[in-house]
């Protein structure tokens, strides 16, 4: 039985939420709950996901305005004592605006929004979070999105690259992300970051299964 207990945020315009608490305690069996984004604690919590959406109407940037959410204060300290942080899409966006995970997410190339399934290939299997992929195995994720072209200096891509913190990258790179990164982790290995959606493609349901195992991934490293 997973020790996992997953906090999932809530802001207001985020969209993928229930999607995000359903694969966690239907498909995993998680427990799980929901944290409006005015509390100022994460509670018990050990998990937390910030989900996909476009929290606050993206107006100024994305991200821009959650990451001064009152939660946002504990997330982040939760972050940098080691606590598991996930961010989806807009959640990637948010971590980059908090410095939680280096870069930023800036307009398509083509300036068009995009919202298909693309091919990610895992760089990287050696992490809580894509420990039940194959090394270089490609799966199908989808994407939806306008503003997902993940950018950073040569420094950082370097750093990036070094310390294999690039967990996915784009087969057919849908957005001008540097280096067809799609997910990264931060340093200390426990804050991760990815455009595409796996919670869209976690159950049979949907179609496809090739999510799934990113949830189970991490919740079962509380095993």
């Amino acid at each position: 039985m997973s020790l996992a207990r997953a906090g999932v945020i809530v802001f207001p315009g985020s969209n993928c939420d229930h999607d995000v608490y359903n694969v966690l305690k239907n498909v995993m069996g998680a427990d799980t709950k929901f944290l409006w984004h005015k509390e100022g604690s994460i509670g018990d919590r050990n998990l937390i996901i910030l989900p996909g959406g476009f929290s606050y109407g993206d107006y100024l940037r994305c991200g821009a305005i959650a990451k001064f959410s009152p939660i946002m204060s504990d997330v982040i300290k939760f972050a940098k004592a080691g606590g598991v942080v996930i961010g989806i899409c807009n959640g990637f966006q948010v971590l980059c605006e908090t410095g939680l995970l280096p870069g930023v997410l800036l307009r398509n190339e083509d300036l068009k929004f995009v919202c298909r399934t693309v091919t990610l290939k895992v760089e990287n299997n050696k992490s809580i979070f894509t420990g039940e992929y194959k090394i270089k195995e490609e799966i199908g994720i989808p994407v939806a999105h306008g503003e997902g072209n993940y950018y950073c200096d040569e420094n950082t891509l370097t750093d990036l690259i070094s310390n294999n913190q690039i967990l996915f990258r784009y087969t057919d790179n849908p957005n001008g992300s540097i280096d067809n990164i799609a997910g990264i982790q931060n340093l200390q290995r426990n804050v991760f970051g990815m455009m595409p959606h796996p919670e869209r493609v976690s159950d049979r349901i949907l179609g496809s299964t090739d999510g799934q195992r990113f949830f189970k991934s991490v919740v079962e490293s509380f095993s």
